[in-house]
């Protein structure tokens, strides 16, 4: 048996080697690292609320705990309640021992006691939070974690753009993994704010070198515009699916495991794709774009790039402000349990699963600036309807209209940028999946920092209605994507002017030479006549 499964794992060995250059294999690569960037993304979304508003909870408990110890007077009586035999006794605290009074107790006693020892106990017993206020306070803190990541890769993403040019991709996408590696053991031990924003800060440099290299990879092992669309479609889909899988995944863990369990299978996972990027990739390989690609600024100030990453940012921005803010709205509206903070994201991401499994195809045959502007229109009513829900399954409607219009608005961008790159400027794609990137990020880093502080300040429902309106004034600018003029066909228009004027000239030069040609014979005919008469 054990020569067998030497076999075995030769063959596998052999095969991979065989197919290190295959394009699908490019692909499940990057679809797994997309597919656990974005599980750790949202794992934590069900997780943070609660487990932050405990931290408070227990420090608030502590520190009452200290402030009553202090206040006790060496002459102070204190009631305890005795549950063996139903009695309190008043006892004083002097240093040197006493005998306690038994006293019967009363009714009015043992409900002050009973409060007491209730007040003493942590709030998170019930499924409603005991403080309204304190829990709205958390929008904010909660809002700025989870607006960490994506500052920083927001910030990381110029740099990470060309760099790709300079290297390659492989490399870029393997460190991703290792710092990705590293995020997911610091959430899984951290027990403070500030580690966990670090961790959180950190998932963002590794998600930028991920993306971005992921992306500019697939772009240029899938030259042809219809396969590129559907391979990103695709790659969107790995993206998707740990939307998908993230916060019932982590709702779930944390309510029976506990905080660290999910951290620790994603670990696990990350080292199975680090394996595999190390063997089929070989990351250790240096490997330059064989042509200079175009100046980062250059694209930037390119308004359809502008635009199609517009449309990205604006469409998970929606999303972005719901992360941190319908957690805490369902808690304090609907009482709402722990597994239920993460379920309730579940439809959104099913649905944007199956929109870019669905619109990485279609949206080529339809027309990809057709499919963006509906799904931005969609993407702003379904936001708007999200405050009418009264209870968990009143959100299922709402959530699925959002995550399928997103899946529409990134099925359809992703591919048009790489499109608009070869059709307006040079082939190579590092940089303008950066600029895909950072507008990825803008949404994602703006959404929870501004959307923790508006819900705090005027409601979430006003915030949803906010976004909702900004989504659906900005679809019709998608119109503009339609026909795009690209710089070869400006460069074909003024040749075809040039030949055209060349052959005029040239046609009119042949004229004058023939009838100068012509009037030269006359004039020489004319001369000979004249003599001869003479």
């Amino acid at each position: 048996m054990g020569r067998l499964d030497a076999l075995r794992q030769f063959n596998l060995l052999k095969w991979l080697r065989e197919e290190r250059q295959s394009r699908k294999l490019i692909l499940f690569i990057v679809f797994v690292a997309l597919l656990l960037d974005n599980m750790l993304l949202t794992v934590v979304v069900p997780i943070i609320p609660s487990y932050l508003y405990n931290l408070d909870e227990s420090a608030d408990v502590a520190l009452r705990n200290n402030t009553l110890s202090q206040q006790d007077a060496p002459g102070s009586f204190h009631s305890i309640v005795s549950l063996y035999d139903n009695t309190v006794r008043l006892s004083g605290s002097n240093a040197t021992a006493r005998t306690t009074e038994l006293v019967p107790p009363t009714p009015a006693a043992a409900a002050a006691a009973a409060a007491a020892a209730a007040a003493q106990q942590p709030q998170n017993s019930s499924d409603c939070p005991q403080s309204t206020s304190k829990l709205l306070n958390e929008n904010v803190k909660v809002g700025m974690l989870f607006a960490s990541k994506a500052t920083v890769q927001l910030l990381t993403n110029p740099f990470i753009g060309p760099l790709t040019n300079r290297i390659g991709y492989q490399l870029p996408i393997f460190i991703g993994f290792c710092i990705m590696f590293l995020s997911t053991i610091m959430f899984a031990f951290s027990s403070s704010y500030a580690l966990l924003f670090l961790a959180r800060s950190l998932q963002g440099v590794g998600s930028s070198c991920s993306s971005v290299a992921g992306m500019g990879m697939l772009a240029s092992v899938y030259t042809d515009d219809e396969e590129r669309g559907h391979a990103i479609g695709i790659a969107l889909g790995g993206l998707a699916l740990g939307v998908l899988v993230g916060p019932p995944f982590g709702s779930v863990m944390y309510e029976f495991v506990g905080k660290t369990a999910p951290f620790l299978i994603l670990a696990f996972l990350a080292v199975f794709d680090g394996a595999l990027q190390l063997f089929v990739l070989q990351p250790t390989k240096v490997e330059p774009e064989s042509q200079k690609g175009t100046p980062l600024l250059t694209l930037m100030k390119d308004p359809y790039i502008l635009i199609a990453a517009g449309a990205i940012c604006f469409g998970n921005m929606a999303i972005a402000m719901m992360e941190p803010t319908l957690p805490i709205w369902m808690m304090e509206t609907m009482c709402a349990r722990k597994w239920q903070l993460g379920v309730a994201f579940l439809p959104a991401s099913i649905s944007y699963l199956i929109g870019t499994n669905i619109f990485g195809t279609l949206a080529h045959k339809m027309g990809r600036w057709l499919c963006a502007l509906i799904g931005m229109m969609v993407v702003g009513i379904s936001v708007i309807c999200v405050p009418f829900a009264r209870d968990i399954y009143g959100l299922i409607l709402p959530n699925f209209g959002v995550g399928f219009a997103i899946g529409m608005v990134d099925s359809s961008m992703m591919p048009i940028m790489g499109y608009l790159v070869d059709l307006r400027h040079v082939s190579v794609y590092g940089s303008v999946y950066a600029i895909a990137d950072v507008a990825f990020c803008m949404g994602f880093a703006l959404g929870p920092s501004i959307g923790g502080s508006v819900a705090e300040s005027i409601g979430f429902p006003w915030l949803m209605t906010i976004i909702g309106v900004v989504d659906i004034f900005f679809a019709p600018l998608c119109l503009f994507l339609r026909n795009p003029p690209g710089q070869e066909e400006k460069i074909v228009r003024f040749k075809t002017h040039i030949n055209t004027v060349n052959q005029i000239l040239h046609k009119h030069t042949g004229i004058w030479k023939s009838w100068k040609a012509r009037s030269t014979n006359i004039l020489q005919g004319c001369r000979f006549w004249i003599v001869v008469l003479h």
